[in-house]
């Protein structure tokens, strides 16, 4: 934020209504439980930041209907020169919002949370790390989980043994070629037992094959002690 990498312009829904309480809500035609955020103050908040800041930024609501928000998609919207965030709240906005002005829901998981801020930080947080000198070290974000379409490989640190718990050797090895192979295996594998939905079928056999293989080597390893 400092060096104008990230420029937050926050709005509070408030400022734009026109009766005297200030009123952001109301209860949903047709009854039932919760408040329903109206339609008018998020019109006429949007309509004023795109007057200010252009006409083509996108309007994204944080919404527990949305598509699952992923890493192609925080790439794709720091392409943007910028963007609206929408947070939602109680029972939702009212339905004619996400009809006619909001161009994409996003959603953080199969959970519910009190209010979309925390979903918008996460957002805005997401896609600023794809901004160009936001992240100090630019050539971690091939690296990183969910870039290459794997989860990220395992790290380790000194001291090379913490409490009879080693690094493994090949880390240690200075061999480069060696090193990428461990973590390439490792990250596959990592992916295979905690996320498989983001493996094809290739990649799932591949995964198979190299556990099995390990599971011979343990044995053989075994065997000979």
């Amino acid at each position: 934020m400092e060096a104008g990498l990230l420029v937050p312009d926050v709005r509070d829904l408030r400022d734009y209504t026109t009766d005297r309480h200030k009123s952001t809500d109301d209860a949903p035609f047709g009854g039932g439980p919760g408040m329903v955020m109206l339609a008018e103050p998020i019109f006429t908040a949007v309509e004023a930041l795109r007057g200010e800041h252009g006409a083509d930024l996108p309007l994204i609501l944080t919404s527990p209907a949305g598509e699952p928000f992923t890493h192609a998609i925080a790439q794709e919207l720091a392409a943007r020169e910028g963007l609206i965030v929408l947070c939602g709240r109680y029972e939702g906005v009212d339905q004619r919002v996400v009809d006619h002005l909001v161009d994409r829901q996003l959603s953080l998981g199969d959970f519910v949370l009190s209010g979309g801020e925390l979903a918008a930080m996460c957002v805005i947080d997401a896609v600023a790390r794809q901004l160009p000198g936001v992240v100090g070290n630019e050539e971690s974000l091939p690296q990183e989980s969910f870039a290459a379409g794997l989860l990220d490989w395992p790290h380790y640190t000194r001291p090379e043994v913490f409490r009879g718990l080693r690094v493994p050797e090949v880390l240690l090895s200075g061999n480069h070629a060696k090193i990428i192979g461990f973590r390439q295996e490792e990250a596959l594998l990592l992916t295979y037992r905690n996320r498989p939905d983001l493996l094809d079928q290739a990649q799932l056999q591949l995964a198979r094959q190299l556990l099995e293989k390990r599971r011979q080597e343990e044995q053989r390893d075994a065997d000979a002690d």
